[in-house]
C-alpha cells in the first residue's frame, strides 16, 4: 500500500508541475516569438514537443493520481463503477456535441489533446470528465455527510452541488481552451457569455448531473467507505489546480468576470464542503496506540 501511495504523490506531483510548466510556456514563451528562435534546433524541438504532447501528459498524470486515490480509498469496485459509466456518458455527451450541438453547442476540436476518437472528441476528454467530476462529487458527497446519513435530500443535493462545482470549472477552462492564443477548440458562432453559449454550461451540468446520478446508484449496492477530512485532500488539491491552470489562463487574456463566476459558484463551495467533512475519528484501533498516562494516586482520610 505505502507503493501505490508514492506512486500516487508521484502522479499527483507530475500533475501540477505539467499545469506549471504549461502556464510557463503558453503565457512567456508563446506570445515571445524571439524566445522560442534563441532556443536553437534542440530547443525548438522539445518545445514543439511539449506543445504537442503536454496536455495529454497532464491529463494522463491527473488521472493516474485519482484512480489510484480512488482505488486505495474507496475500493476497485467502487472507482470503476463511477470510472467506466463517467467515461461513456461523457463520450457520448461530447461526441453528441460536435455531431449535432446539442448539448453544447456547434463547436469542434483542435489538436494538441491527442488521438480524436471518431475524428471528433479527443481521448483525454472524458477521461478528464472522470478524475475531476470525480473530485467535485466527492467533495459534495462527503461534505454533505450523504454515506453517514444517506437520505434522499442529501443524495440529490450531492449530486446537484457536485454537478455545479465541476460546472464551474469551465466557466474558466472555457476562455482559457478556446478564446486565447493557443486555442484546443473553437465555437462555430461566438457565444453570448465572453463568446461562449450558455447551453454549454448547461450540458456541462446535465452531463455530470448524470455521470454523478448514475454513480450514486451504483455505489448503493457497493457502499464506499466513510471517507473524512483528511482523506478528501487529494480531491480538492486535483479540483483547485485544474481551476487554477484555467483561471490563470483566462485571466492573462482578460476574462475576470467568467473567473470570478467560477470562484463564487465552484471555489468557495469546494472549500466550504471540505471544511464541512468529518475529522478523523476516535476508532477503537487507534485508542489503542495511545500511550497511556499514569493517574497519580491520592489518599483520602
Amino acid at each position: 500500500m505505502q507503493q501505490l501511495v508514492k506512486a500516487e504523490r508521484f502522479c499527483l506531483s507530475g500533475h501540477i508541475l505539467a499545469k506549471v510548466f504549461g502556464l510557463a510556456g503558453l503565457l512567456l514563451v508563446v506570445p515571445h516569438a524571439e524566445v522560442i528562435t534563441n532556443l536553437g534546433s534542440v530547443g525548438q524541438t522539445a518545445f514543439q514537443l511539449s506543445m504537442a504532447g503536454g496536455g495529454v501528459s497532464d491529463i494522463l498524470l491527473g488521472i493516474a493520481a485519482v484512480s489510484i486515490y480512488a482505488y486505495r480509498q474507496l475500493g476497485v469496485k467502487a472507482w470503476l463503477l463511477f470510472m467506466l459509466p463517467t467515461i461513456v456518458i461523457s463520450l457520448g455527451s461530447e461526441l453528441l456535441g460536435t455531431s449535432t450541438g446539442f448539448p453544447f453547442g456547434d463547436y469542434s476540436y483542435l489538436s494538441g489533446l491527442g488521438y480524436k476518437i471518431a475524428g471528433l472528441v479527443p481521448f483525454t476528454i472524458p477521461l478528464s470528465w472522470f478524475y475531476v467530476g470525480l473530485a467535485a462529487y466527492l467533495l459534495a458527497r462527503v461534505g454533505l455527510n450523504v454515506d453517514q446519513k444517506p437520505t434522499l435530500l442529501r443524495h440529490i443535493g450531492a449530486i446537484a452541488l457536485g454537478a455545479a462545482i465541476f460546472t464551474s470549472w469551465d466557466f474558466a477552462l472555457e476562455p482559457a481552451m478556446s478564446q486565447t492564443a493557443v486555442p484546443f477548440w473553437f465555437w462555430e458562432e461566438a457565444g453570448a457569455f465572453f463568446g461562449t453559449p450558455y447551453r454549454n454550461y448547461a450540458g456541462w451540468f446535465g452531463t455530470s448531473a448524470l455521470f454523478m446520478s448514475v454513480a450514486a446508484l451504483l455505489w448503493k449496492t457497493t457502499p464506499i467507505p466513510k471517507l473524512q477530512k483528511p482523506q478528501l485532500t487529494v480531491p480538492l488539491i486535483v479540483y483547485l489546480t485544474n481551476f487554477i491552470f484555467a483561471a490563470v489562463m483566462s485571466c492573462a487574456a482578460g476574462y475576470w468576470i467568467p473567473v470570478l463566476l467560477g470562484v463564487v459558484v465552484g471555489v468557495i463551495p469546494a472549500i466550504a464542503l471540505w471544511n464541512m467533512a468529518q475529522p478523523v475519528l476516535m476508532t477503537e484501533e487507534t485508542s489503542n496506540h495511545l500511550p497511556v498516562i499514569p493517574v497519580k494516586q491520592v489518599a483520602y482520610k
